[in-house]
């Protein structure tokens, strides 16, 4: 086969789609949270934190040759990332273990019971095998 067959073959099989579709969606989805973590998150930190502007709070190391070489070392814009993160990952928690699974199981319906594999004698309440035809305590003959 050629490669361009094999790349067709590659390309659209349904986990590979699946996995496109999921990646942009999982993009898409993380605008939304970025935007959560800008716009709603962030003004409350920068309320409760003494200095208001703090995603762009760092050190500066001076280079002692030339200043214009002084590296900036921004620990802010670090906290944030990081802040952005735990966000993403609580929201996907909930949502996946919360409401994706408790849809999941609404879809699937109740799940049968198993049978049970034991049962009690009627003449001394030892637990026996459902199968069992005397009592392994008792030796009482059983009826079904």
């Amino acid at each position: 086969m050629s490669f361009v067959e094999d790349f067709k073959k590659f390309a659209f099989k349904g986990n590979v789609v699946d996995l496109a579709v999921g990646v942009v969606i999982g993009a898409a989805f993380g605008k939304i949270v970025a935007a959560l973590v800008a716009d709603f998150v962030m003004p409350v930190v920068s309320l409760i934190l003494p200095s208001g502007d703090w995603r762009n709070a760092g050190v500066v190391l001076r280079h002692a040759a030339d200043p214009k070489d002084d590296v900036t070392l921004k620990w802010g814009d670090f906290l944030g990332v990081t802040l952005d993160f735990l966000v993403v990952g609580i929201v996907l928690f909930l949502v996946v273990s919360k409401i994706l699974v408790a849809a999941q199981a609404r879809l699937e319906g109740p799940k049968a019971e198993e049978a049970p594999k034991t049962k009690e004698c009627s003449f001394c309440f030892e637990t026996i095998p459902v199968k069992a035809t005397r009592c392994k305590a008792c030796t009482s003959q059983l009826t079904a």
